[in-house]
């Protein structure tokens, strides 16, 4: 069998074809993380530099499918333990995938150096850093994702590094540090940063408790893990608070702009959404969707800029 036939292979039935292949790509590489990635660099790309970001939307894209299929390839202890969705076609194409996936990151460090040299010191520090979260890297041969407090807060800061670290870069190189749209400040830039930080960091524990039963037989110590369900529930209870705390301080202040200001219906509506999934037991598929919910926000936020609708452009 062909390497391209042996990726075809639906990652649950083990069966040929198209189908198979798009619920491999989906599964494996967590297609809904690296969309709302994505998206998030399309966003305050568009507020930040003034236009749509569509290159580096795509870089974002596939750093955050090699991240995911990486963290895949590792965490198969983890994933069968949750019963994540794809882990038996990750564990029988290991090799594989680990080869492939190395050998695009290396072509795309030196092509996207290439057409866009400003955002490879974060490409390079970002993958590092998920070196070093998904391998026993660090001394005692530890993984970043072991380590109470830096395993969130790891993957939060390179979701920053990417929605608003290769937009600035770009805009930095190609315009001057002070070349933002009307409205937008280093000061705005801060509040959204720190708006994005605590938001990212409710979903990474959101996921955390779905994970809490692969996470204590991985050692892995998350907030649920160490402090038990119910207190990490009050830390996403505070994460989602702060957030829109953080944007209405902004907002009044006179840094954020109504374009910004109005995200802070986001973690409004996760947090109803979350709290209902909370009742049964948060699970795989409650995570995913309210991963692709996040998604979908952005995709009606610029529905609505471009149909003109009141305060888009304020």
């Amino acid at each position: 069998m062909t390497w391209a036939a042996r990726l075809a292979v639906d990652p649950e039935t083990g069966q040929l074809g198209r189908k198979g292949s798009l619920r491999a790509f989906a599964s494996v590489g967590r297609l809904h993380i690296t969309f709302i990635a994505a998206l998030g660099t399309f966003t305050f790309g568009w507020l930040f530099m003034g236009e749509y970001p569509w290159f580096l939307t795509g870089v974002c894209a596939l750093d955050w499918y090699f991240v995911n299929l990486f963290n895949r390839i590792v965490d198969i202890k983890e994933d069968e333990a949750n019963e994540i969705r794809g882990t038996n076609f990750v564990v029988r194409h290991r090799r594989l995938l680990l080869g492939l996936c190395f050998a695009l990151l290396l072509v795309s460090l030196v092509v996207v150096h290439l057409l866009n040299p400003a955002i490879t010191p974060l490409r390079v520090t970002c993958h590092l850093m998920g070196l070093f979260y998904n391998w026993p890297l660090l001394p005692g041969g530890r993984r970043l994702k072991h380590q109470y407090f830096w395993k969130n807060t790891t993957s939060a800061v390179g979701f920053l590094f990417t929605i608003l670290g290769y937009p600035l870069a770009t805009l930095a190189w190609e315009k001057g540090l002070h070349h933002f749209p009307p409205g937008i400040t280093w000061v705005t830039v801060l509040f959204s940063a720190l708006f994005l930080l605590l938001f990212v960091l409710s979903y990474e524990v959101i996921y955390d408790l779905r994970d809490v039963q692969g996470d204590k037989l991985a050692g892995i110590r998350t907030y649920p893990v160490v402090h038990g369900e119910r207190t990490a529930i009050n830390i996403v209870n505070g994460l989602l608070f702060s957030s829109m705390v953080v944007l209405a301080i902004g907002y009044v202040s006179g840094f954020v702009p109504w374009r910004i200001f109005i995200m802070v219906g986001a973690p409004v509506i996760q947090y109803a959404v979350y709290k209902r999934a909370l009742r049964r037991g948060i699970s795989a598929k409650d995570c995913t969707f309210i991963t692709w919910m996040g998604a979908f926000l952005f995709l009606i936020y610029h529905l609505w800029v471009l149909a003109e609708l009141p305060g888009a452009r304020l």
